[in-house]
This record gives structure tokens, C-alpha cells and sequence, in this order.
């Protein structure tokens, strides 16, 4: 300690030659009190560090929360994962977690790593941006809000014309010509129907725990989005991916629910919808029975339908559709997003090579 005194007395003695500050005497107080700042300083020198070092036992600093989303740049009628990494609160656990998309709640549930993961749809008509909003509540009261604007260009009203994807199709004139007022009142009604399945579906729980799959293993005759031209006139845009068939064919669920609505309707024909919850709900059209009725639950491949050509058709084939609540969306989203993650193999070593 003594050692340390001289020290600081050279140190100070020094400091005042540079004019640090002056000579200590009584015409300076405040510069005394630098200079025992200093000394401070150099007999405790831990002081700072102690002083910086947060209370651990008043605040703890925590990380905020994050929101992802895959795939990173969906297109229009996309359905996307929304993933969150929770915020770090060691002594705060999460009450609850609530949030939508496009008008449609959003259903999130814990993986594996404790993310939060839920699905969500981009609408096909989006234009500028679609907007996920969340908001992660805990049991002392705070809450973390989170926002996720995807931007889309701006789409104005449509004025006619001919989408350049559009297919040019051949059907029966009864469903190309101008509808009367009962047949109008029907296809209104089936529509409503349609969307009543997926506003129930949030509420059902989730009832799948496995990868969704095609429910025709045919290839596909048409994709999502294309415009269609019957008998040379626009009619809609198309909503669902048509596979390959002949009459008779097998249709699989293409993962565990329970059958929400069987129906024989105007420009679909023969459908079956599937509730799988969560807000997810998959339509099977123009088939030429269904093989389930209201009510069951249906596992994953199970069959539920035929091939058919009922309905607003050109042929025989299987048309899949897709709906998150009442939002169209490309069901291949289901395969693509709820698809097993691919293992890495690890070539085998040759031998005499190193």
C-alpha cells in the first residue's frame, strides 16, 4: 500500500507539471477532489467496471423477438410459414400468442427448438403489400408486438383482356352461358358454403403430424393461377392444380382430417372438403362419387373419392384446391412447406486416397 501511495503521489506530482490541473491548495477544492479521483482510480482500479456492471439482481437484459418468413419472396396466392424466435426472458413465460394475416387468424404452436411456427396466405388479389401482425403476451403483463409487411407491386382494377398464361378450353355452353337467376343464386350458395367450411376451420385443432402429399400421383395437367378461356370466353382464374385420371381412380386425402363438407355442385361437380384445422381446409372436385360422407375423420393416402368428369369440365381429372380460412392459396404450398427435411449423405471414402 505504501508503494501504491508513492505512486500516486509521483503521478499527481506530474499531472500537475503538464497542467493536468494546478498545485493542490486551498484556492482549488474542486481540483482536490479530481485529484483524489484519481487516486482512486488507481488504488481501486476496478471501480469503473464495477460501476457499468448492471444489478443483476433490478434488470435483466433480454433479446428481442424475431419474425421470419418462408419462403423468403412467396407470389401471389402463396401460402407461407411465419416463424418467431421468442425474445429471451428468463424470469417472464409467455401467456399467450395471437395474430393474423391477410383478415385471417394466424395459429402458432411450438417446434422442436421452442420457435413458434404458423401458417399464413398471401391472397391472390394482394396488391402493394400483405401484413402479419403478432403479438407475444407474458405473465407479468408486457407483451412484444411484431410486424411483417411483404411488399407486392400495385395491381389495379382488372379492365378485360387476355392473361398471357390464359388456356384457351372447350365445355359444355350451359356453363359459359349468362346465368339465370336461380342457377346464380346456386353457384352463390355454394360459394358461401365453401367459405363457411374454412372460417370453421379455425376452430378445429390441428389434426395432422406428418408431411402433407398429392393426392393423385399423376402428373399435372394444369398449375395454379392460369387464366381460363372457356369457348373463347374469360371466366375465372384458375384456383387449384388439376391432376391427370381417368374415371375410377383412386383420390387420396392428402393428410389426417375429417371430411367438412360432401356436396354436388354447379361448376365443381362432385367435391369433397377436408377440415384439417388450423385453418387449413383441401378441396377434391369434379369427382364421380365421393367414398366418405360428413363427419369421418381421414388419415393421410386415404381414399376418399373417384375420378370424374362432373361438373364445368373438358375431361376426366382430379381438380385439388386449397384454403387458408376463406383464402384461396396453391395447395402445393402444403407439400412444399410441410415436406421432411432432406438428410446430407456423406460420400464414401475411397480407398488408397487420402
Amino acid at each position: 500500500m505504501v508503494a501504491r501511495i508513492a505512486i500516486v503521489s509521483r503521478i499527481v506530482r506530474r499531472a500537475s507539471i503538464i497542467g493536468f490541473f494546478p498545485p493542490m491548495t486551498r484556492a482549488h477544492p474542486s481540483r482536490f477532489a479530481g485529484a483524489a479521483a484519481l487516486v482512486a482510480l488507481v488504488l481501486h482500479p476496478t471501480f469503473v467496471a464495477a460501476q457499468a456492471r448492471p444489478d443483476s439482481t433490478t434488470s435483466v437484459e433480454t433479446e428481442a423477438p424475431t419474425i421470419t418468413l418462408t419462403p423468403r419472396q412467396p407470389g401471389i396466392g402463396s401460402l407461407v410459414r411465419l416463424t418467431i424466435r421468442r425474445a429471451s426472458r428468463p424470469s417472464d413465460s409467455l401467456a399467450a400468442v395471437a395474430g393474423s394475416m391477410a383478415g385471417e387468424p394466424l395459429h402458432f404452436q411450438a417446434d422442436d427448438s421452442g420457435d413458434l411456427r404458423a401458417f399464413g396466405p398471401v391472397p391472390i388479389e394482394v396488391s402493394d403489400s400483405v401484413v402479419a401482425r403478432v403479438v407475444l403476451s407474458y405473465a407479468s403483463g408486457e407483451a412484444d408486438s411484431l410486424r411483417l409487411a411483404i411488399p407486392y407491386p400495385h395491381r389495379p382494377t382488372p379492365t378485360g383482356g387476355r392473361p398471357a398464361r390464359a388456356r384457351r378450353l372447350r365445355v359444355s355452353r350451359v356453363y359459359t352461358a349468362r346465368p339465370d337467376s336461380l342457377t346464380e343464386q346456386r353457384i352463390e350458395r355454394e360459394a358461401q358454403q365453401a367459405r363457411a367450411v374454412g372460417r370453421r376451420a379455425h376452430d378445429t385443432p390441428q389434426l395432422w403430424s406428418q408431411p402433407f402429399l398429392r393426392p393423385r400421383s399423376s402428373r399435372i395437367t394444369s398449375g395454379f393461377g392460369s387464366g381460363r378461356v372457356f369457348n373463347g370466353r374469360l371466366t375465372s382464374s384458375h384456383g387449384g392444380v388439376d391432376f391427370a385420371g381417368q374415371p375410377g381412380d383412386a383420390v387420396r386425402a392428402a393428410n389426417r382430417g375429417v371430411v367438412a363438407l360432401v356436396g354436388s355442385f354447379f361448376l365443381a361437380g362432385n367435391v369433397v372438403y377436408v377440415d384439417h384445422g388450423a385453418g387449413v381446409v383441401t378441396g377434391y372436385f369434379h369427382l364421380t362419387e365421393a367414398t366418405v360422407t360428413e363427419g369421418d375423420t381421414v388419415e393421410r393416402g386415404q381414399q376418399i373419392g373417384l375420378v370424374g368428369a362432373t361438373g364445368r369440365v373438358t375431361g376426366p381429372h382430379l381438380h385439388w384446391s386449397a384454403r387458408y380460412g376463406q383464402q384461396t392459396f396453391d395447395p402445393m404450398g402444403l407439400i412444399e412447406l410441410t415436406a421432411e427435411p432432406r438428410t446430407t449423405r456423406r460420400a464414401p471414402a475411397r480407398a488408397g486416397i487420402r
